[in-house]
Formats: C-alpha cells, sequence, structure tokens
C-alpha cells in the first residue's frame, strides 16, 4: 500500500519534563489534526528564572500524519 504522508513542526512546552512536553504538543495536535502517525525530536531547550532553576522544558518536533485518500 503506497501512503502519503505530510510533516509538520509544533513546540511543545512542560514545567514538568521534555517527554511531557512532547505529550503535550502531540495532545494539542490531535486535536485538529487527524491519522497523526510519528514524531522526531528536533530540538530541545529550556527556560531557568533567576535562582537558577529550570522552570520549563522546551521541545521542537517534527509530526507526520497520513494524508486522507479520496
Amino acid at each position: 500500500m503506497n501512503n502519503t504522508y505530510k510533516m509538520i513542526r509544533l513546540v511543545g512546552t512542560s514545567d514538568k519534563s521534555y517527554e511531557d512536553a512532547v505529550q503535550n504538543a502531540v495532545t494539542e495536535a490531535s486535536h485538529s489534526l487527524k491519522g497523526l502517525n510519528w514524531f522526531e525530536v528536533v530540538e530541545q531547550k529550556g527556560k531557568i528564572n533567576e535562582a537558577g532553576k529550570v522552570v520549563e522544558w522546551q521541545i521542537v518536533i517534527e509530526v507526520a500524519f497520513k494524508i486522507l485518500k479520496t
């Protein structure tokens, strides 16, 4: 079977972990995109407050979803 996929970039954030940031991005995208199939983490970064504490984890992911055949 031949399939075609579209890829988009998403940015997810979390105050807990990179894993939560990925899940947050995928969960939000799944509300409006159907057929999500896979993701790849492209970039990881975070935010540090004035006290030197990590307060936010940020990820950039590429997400692929299947183009529906008509």
